[in-house]
């Protein structure tokens, strides 16, 4: 992991109510250059609650949001994309009709250039079929040679390899991974995660959300733990074990 002085996306005491129900209660989070950062926690420990608001689907009802040192309000998933921030949630949302080419470009398809591309419209199906290819040829996935395949072709992790290309495409500072291997095999987990590096490699840090402790320990350089609404701790492999995350996780220990 490198990391330099200053988050590429950091949250300062963010606190999240729905009524009375307390979904974030004072929450911190620093996300550095290449690394990957894990967050874990029991159900209803504010998970999910903490990514919406990092990705722009819920806003916080106090606290900060910082892409690279500069304050950011995100009212909605576009402003945090427009912000470099991309998300693969747990469902994908690949349209199984298209082809890889164009499930990469879902919503940022390419019009031809010249007077084809302004008056008529015609997508640059060459091109984004050729950056596809480059794309996923960079982040070392071989399963996906033909780019013209239907999604609806592909294996649960080809389609996973297909939603993390996509988000890598485009998240220029971060990419975050709802539950990446919640559906797949041990073979296909192993290409996420191996996707997962990639990432981090080229400088892409990266939040995964899992429940996996040991794809979580084998991946992650830190490990943010949440209980109750609260940040329980920030660990890293190196410092605890599974067991003493479980631990944090359930209140049976402290940081």
């Amino acid at each position: 992991m490198t990391t330099t002085t200053e988050p590429v996306l950091e949250a300062r005491d963010l606190v999240k109510t729905y009524g009375r129900i307390v979904g974030l209660d004072g929450v911190s989070l620093a996300l550095y250059a290449g690394e990957v950062l894990a967050i874990i926690g029991d159900n209803g420990a504010g998970k999910s609650t903490l990514i919406k608001c990092l990705t722009g689907a819920e806003v916080p009802d106090r606290g900060q949001l910082l892409v690279a040192g500069q304050v950011a309000s995100f009212r909605r998933p576009q402003d945090a994309r427009e912000a470099g921030i991309e998300t693969v949630y747990q469902n994908l949302a690949v349209s199984p009709a298209l082809d890889i080419a164009s499930n990469l470009f879902l919503g940022r398809e390419r019009r031809r250039p010249g007077l084809s591309g302004r008056i008529l419209r015609a997508l640059d199906t060459k091109g984004m079929r050729d950056s596809a290819r480059r794309e996923l040829e960079e982040l070392g996935i071989s399963t996906l040679q033909d780019v013209t395949v239907p999604v609806e072709n592909l294996s649960g992790g080809q389609r996973q390899a297909v939603a993390v290309a996509r988000a890598a495409a485009f998240g220029s500072k971060v990419v975050v991974l709802d539950e990446p291997t919640a559906a797949l095999g041990v073979r296909e987990s192993a290409q996420v995660l191996d996707l997962v590096r990639n990432l981090r490699d080229r400088g892409i840090p990266v939040i995964i959300i899992s429940h996996n402790m040991p794809q979580v320990f084998e991946v992650a350089d830190r490990i943010h733990v949440q209980r109750l609404g609260k940040r329980a701790a920030t660990i890293s492999p190196q410092t605890h074990s599974m067991t003493d995350a479980v631990a944090i996780m359930t209140g049976a220990a402290a940081a």
